[in-house]
């Protein structure tokens, strides 16, 4: 429920992209024109305005991909060869943005990551990229672990280290192995846990955009629960990595 003692809300907005075709007038062009099939010149849209979807995280992937083909196929620029030089740049464009839209929209943790970026919301990064630059420039990295792993991630690390020697000293402790066979395992477990957390967080943002009147409070709470699970599920992941890099997977 919003906060009844703040009045600020998010409303969410229809499809800036629909606009009024530049050759035969139609008011339902998008990307290219329901009408007349003319490629339309760039508009500023999210990649959920793009497909003409609403900000919501349950998406029909099957139909999402279906969407992309024929758009694809409407939007190729070999279609516009013999357009003037101005439809074949609009169609170029469209296309790379149509191919953007469609890798993030299609993966749940880009689209979530996305959806999150555009309402203003900061992720702090925590994989393998960002501990590089942070080598590099001398930075701390932020790192987020959560509470409920510290001391299973401290025993893993002392695993970990003992696993590498062995390895650079050609050693084998089967021992050893089977531990961090049977800890990944566990890890992966938490994955999946994380995944069905996600989505009822999902379902939690959906039921807000079908209100179309975001209250703060509303949307700060949903918004925490994701960045939580994303912390939660980058961090496990690179431990992942890490025990797949010392038994050589």
């Amino acid at each position: 429920m919003a906060d009844s003692q703040n009045t600020t809300a998010t409303f969410v907005e229809t499809d800036p992209s629909i606009h009024q075709c530049w050759s035969c007038g139609d008011m339902r062009a998008a990307q290219f024109c329901g009408a007349c099939g003319k490629v339309q010149p760039p508009m500023p849209c999210d990649y959920f305005n793009f497909f003409g979807l609403p900000r919501e995280l349950n998406l029909d992937v099957a139909k999402l991909e279906r969407e992309f083909y024929v758009m694809s196929r409407k939007l190729h620029p070999d279609v516009y060869a013999r357009s003037t030089g101005r439809e074949q740049s609009w169609s170029l464009e469209a296309s790379s943005l149509l191919n953007d839209a469609y890798r993030t929209l299609r993966d749940p943790i880009a689209r979530t990551e996305y959806l999150l970026k555009l309402e203003g919301v900061h992720i702090e990064e925590q994989s393998k990229s960002a501990t590089e630059q942070a080598r590099v420039t001398g930075e701390t990295k932020k790192q987020f672990v959560p509470p409920d792993l510290l001391e299973e991630v401290f025993e893993l690390n002392m695993q970990l280290e003992e696993a590498r020697m062995n390895n650079t000293m050609g050693e084998n402790d089967a021992g050893l192995i089977r531990q961090l066979q049977q800890t990944k395992a566990h890890l992966e477990e938490k994955l999946n846990q994380l995944g069905d957390e996600l989505k009822r967080a999902w379902d939690d943002w959906d039921a807000l955009v079908r209100r179309r009147l975001i209250g703060p409070t509303d949307r700060s709470r949903v918004f925490a629960r994701m960045v939580d699970v994303l912390n939660r599920r980058t961090y496990i992941r690179n431990l992942v990595r890490d025990v797949n890099e010392v038994l050589g997977i």
